[in-house]
């Protein structure tokens, strides 16, 4: 797979350690899609709604896909994500939350905000490998987005 219409991923995930294997997973799987990574909630936020010190950014069209962790510093995910869901601009981006927990509150409380799909991180790389390809193929390539 090759990056499809640079359509963009933000990846909001605190931990280097997962980020790095996001990325590799991603990449290995032939993800080749540009990647924005942030690592707090206050600072997505700020991204997606080109404030702060990304208030240059008004006019940049916004990430086609959000890979969300929840467990983030100064805003966790699930503020994050009723943020983006209460904002017009944002309420229609597809959310991906990835993250290692296994709560059922929190998968019931992603979908109740509004998320997408709800993925554990799986602990051996090579399911963690299909996990992200499965993501990278079904929100950028097979999922038809709203229009706008």
């Amino acid at each position: 797979m090759t990056a499809v219409d640079n359509k963009t991923i933000l990846l909001i995930e605190d931990n280097p350690d997962d980020v790095k294997l996001t990325l590799r997973a991603f990449k290995r799987s032939n993800i080749l899609n540009p990647i924005v990574v942030l690592n707090d909630g206050i600072e997505a936020l700020d991204f997606l709604f080109a404030r702060g010190a990304y208030g240059d950014r008004g006019d940049q069209p916004l990430p086609t896909l959000i890979v969300l962790d929840l467990k983030l510093p100064k805003l966790d995910g699930l503020g994050v994500l009723k943020a983006i869901r209460a904002d017009q601009r944002t309420r229609l981006l597809p959310v991906v939350i990835l993250t290692s927990s296994k709560e059922d509150e929190d998968v019931i409380a992603s979908y109740t905000f509004g998320a997408n799909s709800y993925v554990r991180k799986p602990v051996d790389f090579a399911e963690f490998l299909e996990a992200a390809k499965l993501i990278g193929m079904y929100w950028l390539m097979t999922n038809q987005t709203p229009p706008g």
